[in-house]
């Protein structure tokens, strides 16, 4: 049911005078966004194959991962988005730097693009795209080579530490480009093979993988948990979770959506909070926040009976390591 005119609603950085701001919309090409996406592909099969040897898909194999654990994991999502850590300045300017190269977006934009999702998900209906809740081939070719454009998008308003970053800024409006300073260094380490392997094949990996668990996360999977009333569930694809750096147990980062941690419970294997643990070791990083430090949730139900919560609640106070037995 819409809201009246005079209600705002607030959900963090978001505000919308209706719920329907959110629904109505049109799914639209976007020449910009589809030539990217294409452009690395090509270059990254053609011209990989082409160039093919074992030193290149080496290095595509490591500029990936670190790419997607300390960029997109640690950097865009859990410190820039979620702040769920606090570090020195400078390591959250190299792992947001890390971030961009993954080739998704610029990092304000990748911040409101997963605010508006964030907010739209829990609200009781949304437009599909913003919930992966079409069909594979056509949320495949929306995701890939489309944008949506609502017809009152809600305002998403930035903190001024992120918005009027010099630094966030120069990222925003150069990300893109940001892949030239890498391809130059690649090409003269190893020539053309480093550049259609280290660059191309990277980020066309990066932004198709990104839209394949978005879309499995949100519509297959097991679940620990419910958000009552909300357009879409996470789920936890548990297969993925070393491929994903632990970015696939989306059902928990649903349920607890500020966590540094996403695997939860024994056996969920995490990637991105191993490196927080030896990080906070180390005294990079400190205020890690997890599931025990979060607001309580009238709206979250738990699906299992055996336990769930109280493990998390264990395994966040220290009490039960992780891999210990435990059913769920």
């Amino acid at each position: 049911m819409p809201l009246s005119s005079t209600t705002t609603i607030n959900a963090h950085r978001v505000q919308a005078q209706s719920m329907d701001s959110v629904c109505n919309g049109e799914v639209q090409f976007s020449a910009l966004k589809s030539l990217w996406f294409l452009g690395m592909a090509a270059g990254g099969i053609v011209g990989g194959m082409l160039t093919f040897n074992w030193s290149a898909l080496l290095l595509y194999g490591v500029a990936t991962s670190c790419v997607l654990l300390f960029g997109h994991s640690l950097g865009s999502h859990r410190k820039l988005i979620h702040n769920s850590f606090q570090c020195p300045q400078w390591l959250e300017y190299l792992l947001v730097y890390l971030g961009v190269q993954v080739g998704l977006a610029g990092p304000l934009g990748l911040l409101r693009q997963h605010e508006l999702r964030d907010y739209a998900q829990r609200l009781p209906d949304c437009h599909a795209y913003l919930r992966h809740g079409s069909s594979f081939l056509r949320d495949g070719w929306w995701q890939l080579h489309c944008d949506l454009w609502l017809a009152q998008p809600p305002a998403i308003h930035i903190e001024a530490r992120i918005a009027d970053d010099r630094f966030y800024q120069f990222l925003q409006r150069t990300w893109m480009a940001q892949q030239l300073p890498i391809a130059l260094v690649f090409y003269l380490w190893g020539g053309w093979a480093f550049v259609f392997w280290g660059v191309c094949a990277r980020v066309a990996t990066g932004i198709l993988g990104h839209w394949l668990i978005g879309y499995f996360a949100h519509n297959y999977g097991s679940m620990h948990f419910e958000v009552q009333g909300a357009a879409v569930q996470g789920r936890n694809i548990r297969l993925t979770s070393l491929l994903t750096m632990g970015e696939c147990w989306h059902n928990n980062h649903h349920a607890y959506p500020g966590s540094a941690r996403l695997g939860l419970l024994p056996g969920e294997w995490d990637p991105g909070w191993w490196v927080l643990t030896v990080l906070r070791r180390l005294g990079l990083i400190w205020a890690v926040r997890l599931p025990k430090d979060l607001a309580h949730r009238a709206e979250l139900v738990e699906l299992s009976k055996s336990g769930t919560t109280a493990a998390i609640q264990k395994i966040a106070r220290g009490n039960l390591r992780p891999g210990s037995q435990h059913n769920y």
